[in-house]
């Protein structure tokens, strides 16, 4: 059988008749959020990427004052397409173009691996440039960070590839995926980074999804259960390896930064 990952889908689509969620029989409120969560969402991504960026990346990358590796310019262009491509995929959805979304969904898989890629490379890159370049301090204990956040990601996706005939499971693993690519975006603002609330802002935009769950099913799925906490673990354990400089971190990222 093809592999045919079917990318931000809704329970409405790709179901078995028995597992649909009855959303005709439901209050129009509740069918609206139903309907058009998920395609909300990766709006209000993109505009959290939008706002959280536009702090920065005028004089990080457009006009620089000292010249960034060219590698910066494909990194932010994969990442971009990301939230372009979960605004389709989700859009498509919506309007049950099923096979378009399937379809794309080759290239999504192909994206986000190419994106671990991408994240892992420049984080090394970046930090050798700011480092010798820029003479930074910090940016080898900060490493920990996008590191961290290509490992959940990428085994957020590998998890929604491998469940893709889940609708439920498949779904709320992109989301997560994808909102846990969010604290590069509200690190660009100051207080938020200065004050480590970058990564409880992006466990706020997940918590959305706990919300729907709980207003349109009167529960919350298990994948939110799961991941949720062991996310909220996983994060204090990078935030203070970060901030306190943890040795056994400073020697892997020393031996990668050269």
């Amino acid at each position: 059988m093809a592999f045919q990952p079917t990318l931000v889908s809704t329970g409405n689509i790709g179901t078995t008749s028995g597992k649909r969620e009855k959303t005709s029989t439901m209050p129009p409120l509740k069918g609206l959020v139903n309907r058009y969560f998920y395609l909300a969402m990766s709006l209000l991504v993109a505009a959290i990427v939008v706002w959280g960026f536009s702090h920065t990346i005028d004089g990080a990358l457009f006009h620089p004052a000292v010249p960034r590796p060219l590698i910066l310019w494909f990194h932010g262009g994969a990442f971009t397409a990301w939230v372009a491509f979960f605004i389709v995929q989700s859009a498509l959805v919506r309007t049950r173009n099923v096979k378009a979304h399937r379809f794309l969904g080759w290239f999504g898989a192909g994206l986000a691996v190419a994106m671990v890629t991408l994240g892992v490379t420049t984080a090394v890159v970046m930090g050798r440039f700011d480092i010798y370049r820029l003479h930074a301090p910090g940016v080898d204990t900060f490493m920990i960070v996008p590191f961290y956040d290509m490992v959940v990601f990428g085994l957020c996706i590998a998890l929604a590839v491998a469940w893709r005939k889940k609708p439920e499971l498949h779904r709320r693993l992109i989301f997560i995926a994808t909102c846990g690519l969010l604290d590069a975006a509200f690190g660009r603002v100051d207080f938020l980074f200065n004050n480590n609330l970058f990564f409880p802002c992006l466990d706020l935009v997940i918590v959305l999804g706990v919300l729907r769950d709980l207003y349109v099913q009167g529960r919350v799925h298990k994948v939110y259960l799961t991941a949720l906490p062991v996310l909220i673990v996983a994060q204090a354990f990078v935030n203070y390896t970060w901030r306190s400089g943890s040795g056994w971190w400073l020697r892997i990222a020393h031996a990668l930064l050269g």
